[in-house]
């Protein structure tokens, strides 16, 4: 048998501040509007997928999170046969480095996230970038990549480039138009700092892919948000984010993720993502940002229960003891924060008093506290491939 060639790569996962909800075609996957996205850290957030190719593999195979999975999946075809038509153009073209690369080999994909799957933590964005960015290293394909990523999952468009993120919709049939740029690079806003409070860690109880296609067929206020609200909203979110304009990225971010909801719940029948614990956090940043009379938290929730925080790093440690108060965390030993350390603060009696919630005990499984971050990027470490050097997974841990 002969060695495979091996590539392992990270991505990244990324948060919408604009959100992206309803397809104009649904096999080339077209957005409706606009969006724009934070990458968030992959200290914090990642996936990792190594890809192996060699002349003595049968068959084309996949990986993930531990069990074998289908690989005639539609997504996963689309991002395969478009990388080997991309790697057979450049080969065609006359570039000779090509040669070494075996075109006609299968590959076998071997892929894990560090997260929880399906819980609304965009995990199909960063397991899709994750698939086409290593795959492009394998076959020697460069590039415009955000396109291909977006047929595997519209989102993981996003999560090619690090820093703030914005997909154009595109107007062309063909969708060569519809990808994503960096508006701005993780650098550009150290202080910024982003907080997930992880409501639960289960499925969805409706999928994003068919909560969309409800949602396109049912609610008017979709037509409406993608025609006349989401365009200025855009303009505005990239001036808020190059100036650093907290206030401004704030309360557009709140107003955006309110909206998406709504429609999901103008959507017939409705879909209901947010739960009881998801509205307790919605008061609570309202809450906290009235009595400093001043917007200094944000929160915007995805297609399930959990928030994401937005603040700045001087008000992180005194937010986070709000959140602890109002939801007790389960004393079983386990870390109740995760990620990044945040410095200790004391709640002032009067910010308690001005919360005036109820407290929630066991609503939040545990917080991840992160930064904006890179997008994806190569692994130079052999020890770090998920498959052996035979190409099939080495013992999951």
């Amino acid at each position: 048998m002969d060695n495979p060639n091996i590539v392992t790569c990270t991505a990244p996962v990324n948060i919408a501040v604009v959100k992206y909800w309803g397809k104009r075609n649904e096999e080339l996957i077209l957005p409706i509007n606009s969006s724009l996205s934070v990458t968030l850290h992959q200290d914090q957030l990642k996936t990792t997928t190594t890809v192996a190719t060699s002349r003595s593999f049968q068959e084309d195979r996949i990986w993930l999170n531990g069990k074998e999975e289908d690989i005639t999946h539609p997504r996963l075809q689309s991002c395969l046969r478009e990388i080997r038509r991309l790697a057979r153009k450049r080969r065609s073209d006359g570039d000779t480095e090509l040669d070494s690369i075996g075109l006609s080999h299968k590959v076998h994909i071997c892929s894990v996230n560090n997260f929880p799957t399906a819980a609304g933590l965009a995990s199909s964005a960063a397991g899709f970038a994750c698939l086409v960015y290593t795959l492009a290293k394998v076959f020697g394909v460069e590039g415009e990549l955000s396109c291909i990523a977006r047929q595997g999952s519209g989102s993981a468009c996003r999560s090619m480039y690090g820093g703030f993120v914005q997909w154009i919709m595109g107007q062309r049939d063909d969708g060569k138009d519809s990808l994503a740029q960096q508006v701005e690079p993780e650098s550009h806003w150290p202080e910024l700092r982003i907080l997930v409070l992880v409501a639960s860690a289960e499925k969805k109880p409706v999928g994003s892919t068919s909560g969309m296609q409800t949602s396109v067929q049912t609610s008017c206020l979709l037509k409406h948000r993608a025609k006349s609200v989401v365009p200025d909203r855009m303009v505005k979110m990239i001036e808020a984010v190059r100036k650093k304009d907290f206030p401004a990225f704030a309360e557009i971010t709140m107003k955006d993720s309110n909206q998406f909801h709504a429609t999901c719940l103008d959507t017939y029948p409705p879909i209901f993502y947010l739960s009881s614990v998801s509205q307790h956090v919605i008061s609570l940043v309202h809450r906290y940002n009235k009595y400093y009379g001043e917007t200094r938290v944000s929160y915007t929730f995805d297609a399930g229960p959990n928030a994401v925080i937005f603040t700045l790093e001087q008000h992180l440690p005194e937010f986070l003891q709000a959140v602890q108060h109002l939801f007790p965390p389960k004393t079983n030993g386990g870390k109740f924060i995760k990620g990044l350390p945040v410095n200790s603060a004391v709640l002032p009696e009067e910010l308690k008093k001005a919360i005036g919630l109820e407290t929630m005990s066991n609503g939040i499984s545990y917080v991840l506290s992160t930064k904006a971050g890179p997008g994806p990027c190569v692994v130079k470490d052999p020890a770090q491939h998920l498959l052996g050097s035979d190409g099939f997974p080495k013992e999951m841990l």
